[in-house]
């Protein structure tokens, strides 16, 4: 595992090498609001293999062995637009640092909509997205709040901890602002619409977390959306489904550059 430092902040990074060399745009895979690199665990080198593209996993600040947030339950709390900020500035910096140009986007639930974010304002491949937020949904805040539950009073923050330096700041810096009045007026269906790159969308069924709705409102204007509702399937449907999930992946992927 390696570092780098983006607007001051140190990253944990993980590079995975693909047969295809620079002839097919590397994949960047971005994680679920209490996700990481280690708890991506092997499937993105899967993907990388079953599509002979390099790969680049990340974790974003206050995630993994990524630099904390400092007082998250005090100055240090994310705002509304938290996804954005990723999407439109850290994102394009840590590509840049890295040398990379239009890749392909990869992204699950927080990581689906920084995704789409930043494909709605930046030149890429394709964008994959598994279960992301295009809107909070009623059953979103439920789910979320039952995870708060879990966190303080089950075994949430003990299942964790072996993904995270730091545990509390990465699971408040995301439940907080999923559970604050601010939050639900978030919507990002306006820059769906203005993705031009092809958009590959999956959903869970059985997803606690969103409806099909979620993929179903992407939409763009210009850009091709192939999607995928996966029967027997929660939120994340590479742990819950990961042959098919990476077989749509790949066959998405194989006629593009």
């Amino acid at each position: 595992m390696e570092t780098v430092q983006v607007n001051g902040v140190k990253l944990e990074v993980q590079r995975l090498p693909g047969s295809a060399g620079r002839a097919r745009a590397p994949i960047v895979f971005l994680h679920e609001g209490l996700g990481s690199v280690s708890m991506w665990r092997e499937w993105p080198a899967s993907v990388c293999a079953a599509t002979g593209r390099a790969g680049l996993v990340y974790s974003r600040r206050g995630y993994g062995r990524s630099d904390p947030v400092a007082h998250v339950r005090a100055g240090g709390r994310l705002e509304p637009d938290y996804m954005h900020r990723e999407a439109q500035e850290v994102l394009p910096e840590l590509l840049a640092l890295l040398d990379i140009e239009a890749p392909v986007l990869l992204g699950h639930s927080d990581g689906g909509t920084i995704a789409l974010l930043h494909a709605s304002r930046f030149p890429v491949t394709a964008c994959v997205v598994m279960a992301p937020h295009v809107i909070v949904e009623d059953v979103s805040v439920r789910s979320i709040a039952q995870a708060r539950a879990a966190y303080e009073s089950g075994d949430l923050r003990e299942r964790l901890r072996r993904y995270h330096a730091d545990v509390d700041g990465a699971f408040w810096q995301w439940n907080d602002i999923w559970l604050s009045p601010a939050f639900r007026s978030f919507d990002i269906r306006a820059d769906c619409r203005r993705i031009e790159a092809p958009v590959l969308a999956i959903q869970g069924e059985d997803d606690p977390y969103g409806t099909p709705r979620q993929i179903e409102d992407i939409a763009p204007t210009r850009g091709a959306l192939s999607s995928h509702i996966l029967p027997r399937c929660g939120h994340s449907p590479h742990r819950d489904q990961p042959d098919r999930t990476r077989q749509c992946v790949a066959e998405f992927l194989a006629p593009l550059p």
